[in-house]
């Protein structure tokens, strides 16, 4: 009898250490839609797939949900706000409502991760965290199912899969062309892309690179390749560099001084003393691009000739297993956190900079489960699919246009620096590109399937198929969010259409996302933006601008009502109810403080005069939408809202008009 009970007990206690300790195998999991990747588009991707009435796993190698927008980057890169619908822009509206206004695009990373789980919790999504992908089994094209490695190996069955990871693990596992580094400008007729020696966040003529100044026999300073700089526009495998979006405190009962770290070396740190006795900076900005956050926190990112990124460390990363990354994550760690420290402590960083580095500390109520540090680091660029239809240079300046768009971006073709190498004796930074003024462009369909001979069943909204450098005006977290409803939606018809990715009725994909933007039924918002001619009327003589707006372009009027102007929105209403109702006031220089507005609701106006203390733009990392207020609107065409000159002392803006259910 203690024999058996015995037995029972040793039983009882395997089965409840980890699986993974004894080589077990879990049972197969089978669904109809699997998710890999726990990032912000890893959730929304599962989320829309459950909505959609799927079976849906999460399979996330991380152990928090959203990646980098709950891993540090609150200060949200986006370029137009136009370009974000759907889920992705209704998670900007649940920020904004933590916050107390409509949206809002500037925030703490743990209020980010708390609504990622909101969406998971609502649709019951199950996810396997630490979860790595290790196998996928393909027949006929299909991938029939992968093997995930984690506290016990996980076969997973599904009739499709979604690559959400930053790395493109699932892509590659499943046999999926792709590309790692930059293409050279030839191959598809760009510009931008391949080598680029160009003078943004570049060191000044003069800084040496030797150990010794002067001396080539003495070594270069730590982070120099001895490489010699290749042909402008010229290809290599070479990864623009990652690194950590830094969460800061400077509030006193929240902070945590920045000690020094394991490892710490400040000879890594010399080209920064160099260029500081070069450039003689005021504070630290030209170093550290540091966006204060709410609560007295930041997001800060890399800026400058020498900053956060660690240039030319992560070349091994794309392919890595998940020792050696967690390896090379490590290390941008701890370069990271020393170059803090030095900032702080190194007596040769100027008095004044060293006393703006400390008043920021650690905060206690961020990362509390990873001392409190960011377990994210910023993948930037990974593998990237070469699929049904690359995007290039040429989709991003609108010389070429797709049909079968399934999202827009908007942000400027951006790589940060790839290498930092020796010219002409000076050290310099190789890589670094920023080219914008476009409006936001379409994304296609085919962009974010495989080619056909690849595989069948596997959509990669993240790792998608870009060139270097359209991918870096893509890569963005909205846009991934985007990208990511509209494959698990495509993945949803595929499934019910009984086709492959590549014969999924595109149209059907479109509809479902105008007609269903949250995937739940609820009624759609109704914007109408200034170019939308059907529904705007513009009277007067009005300047006509494409920056800074929402959207293609902006209304504009500097004559101070010297010549009575209006430009009339008119919603076409679908169905009667509550509306309240925004206009959106841009960043502008010079814009009125207090401009009029007229709101018709079918039966009488109401004037509704927008002062300063209206537009609180503190929250937005471009313009805001201003409340109007709310109304009782009829179905038709009847009501409206008319934006004038009449009552201005500077610029009015006439840009776009949204109008949301209540």
């Amino acid at each position: 009898m203690k024999i058996k009970l015995f037995s029972i007990l040793v039983l009882c206690i395997a089965y409840l250490l980890p699986l993974g300790s004894y080589g077990f195998t879990a049972p197969p999991r089978e669904v109809d839609i699997c998710v890999y990747g726990g990032t912000s588009a890893g959730v929304i991707a599962a989320y829309t797939a459950k909505q959609l009435h799927k079976t849906v796993l999460l399979v996330s190698p991380e152990k928090h949900l959203g990646g980098l927008t709950s891993g540090g980057l609150g200060y949200t890169d986006i370029g137009n706000k136009y370009a974000i619908t759907g889920l992705s822009r209704d998670f900007y509206r649940r920020i904004g409502a933590h916050y107390g206004k409509l949206e809002q695009w500037i925030f703490e990373p743990h209020v980010a991760e708390a609504i990622f789980q909101q969406y998971i919790k609502a649709a019951s999504v199950e996810v396997l965290y630490g979860y790595t992908i290790s196998k996928a089994v393909k027949q006929n094209g299909y991938i029939t199912e992968i093997t995930v490695n984690g506290p016990a190996a996980q076969v997973v069955k599904a009739k499709m899969f979604i690559d959400c990871s930053y790395e493109g693990d699932l892509m590659a596992k499943a046999g999926i062309s792709y590309t790692i580094g930059r293409e050279a400008n030839a191959q598809y007729q760009e510009t931008y892309n391949g080598v680029q020696l160009l003078d943004k966040h570049q060191f000044p003529d003069g800084v040496d690179p030797y150990k010794i100044p002067g001396k080539p026999e003495s070594g270069l300073l730590w982070g120099i390749s001895s490489e010699t700089l290749a042909a402008q526009g010229s290809g290599d495998k070479k990864v623009q560099a990652y690194n950590f979006r830094i969460c800061l405190s400077n509030r006193p009962e929240n902070r945590i001084p920045i000690t020094k770290p394991e490892d710490y070396d400040p000879s890594r740190y010399e080209l920064l003393i160099r260029l500081l006795n070069a450039t003689k900076p005021e504070a630290l900005k030209p170093n550290l691009k540091i966006d204060l956050m709410p609560n007295g926190k930041t997001d800060i990112n890399n800026y400058g000739a020498f900053s956060t990124d660690m240039i030319g460390m992560n070349y091994n990363y794309p392919e890595a297993d998940p020792a050696t990354r967690k390896k090379i994550v490590r290390e941008h760690e701890l370069y990271t956190k020393g170059l803090l420290y030095f900032i702080g402590h190194d007596e040769r960083i100027p008095a004044h900079l060293r006393k703006e580095m400390l008043q920021w500390g650690y905060p206690k109520d961020e990362y509390t489960d990873n001392g409190h540090w960011s377990p994210q680091l910023y993948i930037r660029e990974a593998r990237r699919m070469i699929g049904a239809y690359v995007m290039t240079q040429a989709n991003c300046e609108g010389r070429e246009k797709v049909n079968d768009a399934v999202g827009m971006a908007a942000y400027t073709m951006d790589s940060h620096n790839c290498q930092r190498i020796v010219v002409n004796g000076m050290v310099k930074n190789e890589g670094d590109v920023q080219k914008g003024g476009f409006g936001p462009y379409p994304v296609s369909y085919r962009s974010i399937i495989p080619k056909p001979e690849d595989a069948k069943n596997v959509l990669v909204p993240v790792c998608l198929s870009a060139s270097h450098i359209a991918y870096g005006s893509i890569r963005m977290e909205p846009v991934f969010m985007v990208l990511a409803q509209s494959a698990a939606t495509a993945a949803a018809v595929s499934i019910d259409q009984r086709v492959p990715v590549q014969e999924a009725d595109v149209q059907k994909v479109q509809t479902m996302l105008r007609t269903n933007p949250l995937a739940d039924n609820s009624p759609a918002e109704i914007l109408v933006d200034d170019d939308d001619a059907q529904h705007v009327t513009v009277k007067g003589d009005w300047k006509k601008m494409v920056h800074g707006c929402y959207g293609p372009t902006m209304l504009t009027d500097d004559s101070k009502g010297a010549v009575p102007k209006s430009v009339r929105f008119s919603p076409a209403i679908e169905r009667a109810g509550k509306y309240e109702v925004f206009t959106y006031v841009p960043r502008l220089p010079g814009l009125d403080g207090n401009a009029h507005v007229k709101v018709f609701d079918g039966s009488t106006v109401k004037e509704v005069e927008i002062t300063a203390a209206s537009i609180k733009v503190e929250g937005q990392t471009s313009g805001e939408w201003v409340s109007l207020g709310t109304y009782q609107l009829k179905a038709g065409s009847s009501a409206y809202v008319e934006i004038g000159n009449h009552k201005t002392e500077g610029i009015v803006a006439a840009d776009a008009v949204l109008f949301v259910p209540r």
